[in-house]
């Protein structure tokens, strides 16, 4: 049995969930995340007879370590980047540089296998914390059968064109851009966003965007299905869950060209990668892609090919099968 501690209400917690739902052997043991603000009360989670391998997250795997089980820690992304600070308030800041540093050093020196989502969190990871070990990357991976584009689209010349963000309305996320944006866009353009998976936070009104609240990730495909780009200012990401998704709905993604999202979107092939902040940029790219449908269907099209090359939840599971099975044999 592999066992995955893991805090609800984030992208890694989907992941976690989707590879219970595929490897017989292995469950996530779900906690609600301010819990954290107590990390000894994670200690307190039971491991039954039959868990063999632990497989968690780095920030606070060390409170999951259990003597004579292999911990496996995979690091969906890197709070602990010195380059988030301008973007994390005071206390935010102090806690990612003292003891969740600390933590995070404690529990990887306690792992016997570390992976990352995506090659930007892994060299980012090794160069922070100093590691001279190895860390496996293995990208997130989508389900392609469920995450699918309509089979007919009709094209309307006149509608209004549906742009999509996804996520916490935080600034790592970039919402403190989404209304400089918008204001910026054509009239015949409108920007939905969700609440997230922790907040029911929403925007100031604007006659062109539209809150729709807070989505389960169940629901998520018919919500990618129903835009016609997606927009993506984050700050960093460990992968891009949302950006995977809405590659395999055959979206067009326009995006923040930093970390790892140069490694999903292809620039100027599946969408558009533009510079930090830059809002005229993400506006007239947003423009560009809403007065050319051909141009939208293309990069969807392309992006929908590179997902089921390189994202899928099948080539994502077999690798951690083999990971799990390789540091059991040697363990």
């Amino acid at each position: 049995m592999v066992l995955s501690p893991m805090a609800t209400g984030n992208g890694a917690y989907i992941v976690h969930k989707t590879l219970e739902s595929k490897i017989d052997e292995y469950r996530v043991v779900p906690y609600n995340p301010y819990r954290t603000l107590f990390p000894p009360s994670l200690l307190f989670h039971r491991f039954g007879s039959k868990t063999r391998l632990v497989h968690t997250t780095p920030d606070y795997g060390i409170f999951h370590k259990r003597r004579n089980i292999p911990l496996i820690l995979t690091f969906h992304n890197y709070v602990l980047d010195p380059f988030m600070q301008k973007y994390s308030n005071l206390l935010q800041n102090i806690h990612y540089r003292t003891d969740l540093k600390l933590l995070t050093q404690l529990a990887v020196s306690n792992a016997q296998a570390i992976t990352a989502v995506s090659h930007f969190t892994a060299d980012l990871a090794k160069r922070d914390l100093r590691l001279n070990h190895p860390i496996t990357v293995i990208h997130n991976g989508v389900d392609h059968n469920l995450f699918r584009p309509l089979k007919s689209v009709k094209y309307h010349p006149t509608k209004t064109i549906k742009v999509l963000f996804c996520g916490n309305l935080t600034r790592r996320k970039g919402a403190q851009w989404l209304i400089p944006i918008v204001e910026k866009l054509d009239k015949n353009i409108s920007i939905a966003y969700t609440a997230g998976l922790r907040t029911h936070d929403s925007l100031p009104r604007h006659p062109q965007l539209e809150c729709l609240g807070a989505i389960p990730h169940h629901s998520m495909p018919s919500v990618y299905q129903s835009a016609d780009i997606l927009l993506f200012p984050t700050v960093r990401e460990g992968f891009g869950l949302a950006v995977a998704e809405a590659m395999a709905c055959g979206l067009p993604v326009v995006a923040t060209n930093c970390s790892s999202l140069p490694e999903l979107i292809d620039d100027g092939k599946g969408g558009f990668l533009c510079p930090l902040g830059d809002i005229e940029s993400f506006a007239e790219k947003i423009c560009f892609l809403a007065e050319n449908y051909q141009q939208r269907r293309d990069m969807g099209a392309y992006n929908r090919e590179k997902v089921e090359k390189m994202f899928t939840i099948e080539h994502m599971v077999s690798q951690y099968v083999e990971l799990f099975e390789r540091t059991l044999a040697r363990y």
